[in-house]
């Protein structure tokens, strides 16, 4: 009986550890000091307010740095959203949204971030920055432009798949060599940004990999550029495991990305 007790205790006990996956939605009102001399500088953000990439985020944050670094810019990371206000932007030339999920900004913090696009600032959004999780109209228009419906899941959740350049002449497309066929979570969307004037950069060979049939879009877009903004807006669905961010052909794409959007 004591034994039968024990373990009920140690279940209990393991139900109600939470997952680090699903952290509890929080808002954030208290600013961060910034470093003297901030200017021109790459903001890498990763709040999540909803699933929460805790494989990749570590690494890929290191790894967006570095980019940074090598694009002569200096860059500020950080989790707390309440970075977005208009004071606190303007050191910034590009928001890197590093799988950034849920609605984590305030009200008046999402009018700073798009005040912060319409003169001229760039965005950089990755991965689950892109997911279901997003409900604020302007972000899902101006930044997602469809709506993500899933992945595949089970022994097909991560799969090689083929990708094809439709813009090869667009500068985040620069220098990268075809064939490639990287391991991913290949994110659905319920129909192809281009319908809402999205320009598609890149897309998934369906042909390639198992989406399944309710997964399955026909031309699979993968990458995607808002031109309807004054910012610059970018988008890519690609990097859901840390070793995306090592990938010297990622890496390309996104410091390309980073270079476009900060101008």
């Amino acid at each position: 009986m004591r034994r039968l007790m024990a373990v009920l205790a140690l279940l209990t006990m393991a139900q109600a550890v939470p997952d680090p996956h699903l952290p509890k939605p929080t808002l954030d009102t208290a600013a961060p000091a910034l470093p003297s001399g901030l200017q021109h500088a790459v903001l890498i953000v990763s709040k999540t307010n909803g699933w929460r990439h805790i494989e990749h985020i570590p690494h890929s944050n290191v790894v967006l740095a570095q980019i940074a670094k090598q694009l002569g810019r200096a860059s500020f990371v950080t989790e707390n959203a309440a970075i977005f206000n208009d004071d606190q932007l303007r050191h910034f030339s590009v928001i890197v949204l590093n799988s950034a999920s849920g609605d984590f900004l305030t009200p008046e913090q999402r009018a700073a971030f798009a005040r912060f696009v319409a003169r001229g600032g760039g965005v950089v959004a990755l991965h689950a920055a892109g997911d279901n999780s997003h409900t604020d109209p302007w972000y899902v228009r101006t930044v997602i432009g469809t709506r993500f419906i899933g992945h595949p899941g089970g022994d097909d959740h991560i799969q090689s798949a083929k990708l094809l350049i439709d813009q090869p002449d667009h500068p985040a497309m620069a220098g990268v060599t075809l064939p490639w066929s990287p391991m991913d979570e290949w994110y659905a969307f319920d129909a192809n940004p281009a319908e809402q004037g999205m320009t598609v950069l890149a897309r998934i060979d369906e042909g390639s990999y198992r989406p399944g049939a309710k997964l399955s879009m026909g031309a699979h877009p993968v990458i995607w550029v808002n031109p309807s903004t004054k910012g610059r807006v970018f988008y890519s669905a690609l990097g859901h495991s840390p070793e995306a961010y090592d990938d010297p052909h990622y890496r390309r794409i996104l410091t390309n990305a980073i270079r476009w959007a900060a101008r």
